[in-house]
């Protein structure tokens, strides 16, 4: 459209100063009269080619609009019940699965989870192991009620997940991602994002315990420094820490750890291994972890494959069995006996 507005513009210009001079030729229009005209016409001219971009601009927020709209006028599959169930007081971090099945509205012919069963014992530290694809982080997602399973329960402190307000639900849970999600803000309100009410004694207190004061206190401007898009101006370790000291601040009673200690150098892994020991101490906590090494001293390791529990015990009486965990550790240690 703009290519075919420009070219009847100046094909109108270039007619008009032919017929124009013909004109002043033969006495018919003075020089002053065109050049009027013409001044008049360039102005015309560009309004006309600006109305272009305006339409295109019109047309392109047109369709955001419209995906907007659509957005508005979708209706939640997970949402609170007409009279939701208090959860218990106080909280305790007991999380029960039984008999659930799962499929990913993506994939309807494949089973993420099936007859899956598990119950975690409040302040218990239970490891998830197992292939990828063989539905550890499906169990987080069900946890937190993000989906719902087609079959079977899962219950927080007793009360099923369907019964319960999700925003509840999810104030009783901290997570500490594989992928850490830093906003392009403050440090503070980046450590805040745990617990919006936090003062900044409490925030120290939580990066202490994260091992992230001291990065924090080098930074430019303390906690008002902006971290830039995704955090770009922290190291992989830094991000970590950060993620963990905003898990501290929630203070929850359920965490659970999504390889919390993975792509990191060894100073980083050692500094963030023990600041997740510190956010474990006296909670639930479920960790997934593909590097062994992060999960012997769990007090239960829950060996996953193909959506189904195939192995349960310690890391001693697992590699007694001889099993898929055997398998794995070997395959990490070189040795079973490590």
């Amino acid at each position: 459209m703009t290519a075919i507005i420009i070219s009847l513009i100046f094909g109108a210009i270039t007619m008009v100063m032919w017929q124009a001079a013909s004109d002043v030729l033969n006495d018919r229009i003075t020089g002053g009269s065109v050049a009027a005209f013409v001044l008049t016409g360039m102005i015309v001219a560009g309004a006309f080619g600006a109305l272009t971009e305006v339409f295109g601009e019109l047309m392109r927020g047109a369709g955001a609009a419209g995906r907007l709209g659509e957005l508005l006028r979708e209706v939640p599959e997970i949402r609170a019940p007409a009279k939701p169930v208090k959860l218990p007081e106080p909280p305790q971090g007991r999380l029960a699965l039984s008999g659930v099945t799962f499929r990913y509205p993506t994939r309807p012919e494949h089973k993420a989870l099936d007859d899956f069963s598990l119950a975690v014992e409040p302040g218990e530290v239970v490891a998830i192991v197992g292939a990828s694809g063989a539905g550890k982080s499906t169990l987080f997602q069900l946890a937190q009620r993000f989906y719902d399973p087609q079959q079977g329960s899962i219950a927080l402190d007793g009360v099923e997940l369907r019964q319960a307000d999700p925003a509840a639900l999810r104030n009783r849970i901290a997570m500490v991602p594989q992928e850490t999600v830093i906003f392009a803000a403050s440090a503070r309100d980046n450590i805040r994002y745990g617990d919006w009410n936090a003062g900044d004694e409490a925030i120290w207190e939580a990066a202490e315990t994260a091992n992230a004061a001291e990065f924090l206190r080098r930074l430019p401007a303390g906690l008002d420094t902006f971290l830039g898009e995704s955090g770009a101006r922290l190291s992989g370790g830094q991000r970590q820490r950060l993620a963990i000291a905003r898990a501290v601040l929630r203070d929850a009673p359920l965490l659970l750890l999504d390889e919390a200690t993975s792509a990191l150098d060894a100073e980083s892994e050692r500094l963030v291994q023990q600041a997740l020991e510190r956010l474990m101490a006296h909670r639930t906590t479920i960790v997934i972890a593909h590097r062994l090494a992060t999960v012997r001293s769990a007090d239960r390791i829950v060996v996953m494959d193909d959506g189904r529990i195939v192995e349960q015990g310690d890391h001693a009486s697992l590699l007694a069995k001889g099993g898929l965990y055997a398998r794995l550790a070997e395959l990490q240690f070189g040795e079973l006996a490590a």
